[in-house]
């Protein structure tokens, strides 16, 4: 099963932004129902970095909403590709303030 870029999970997301509340919701059902038979007993962490929560994704969640310095490993890439979108807005100018800032 992937999980990253999932074509049910796309799907799904398309329908609730169409309005269409009850079929985005069946369409996450069946991915998470998928989701919790594939990996029951199988490790789904997409971090390459191994830590003692690693799979475990409950904790690991609730551990940085509490300390809020920075987010897990599996979230920085998603993260990443957003924030270069945004940067974009401004012809990523964001790279050339932070080398100034050094």
């Amino acid at each position: 099963m992937v999980i990253d870029n999932n074509q049910k999970e796309i799907d799904a997301m398309a329908e609730f932004h169409r309005g269409n509340r009850q079929e985005g919701f069946r369409l996450q059902e069946e991915f998470a129902a998928e989701f919790r038979k594939e990996y029951e007993n199988a490790d789904h962490c997409s971090c390459e970095k191994s830590c003692r929560y690693h799979g475990n994704c409950k904790e690991c969640v609730a551990i940085h909403r509490a300390h809020q310095e920075h987010v897990p490993n599996c979230m920085r890439p998603i993260i990443n590709k957003k924030l270069k979108l945004v940067s974009e807005l401004t012809e990523h100018s964001i790279i050339d303030e932070l080398e100034k800032s050094k």
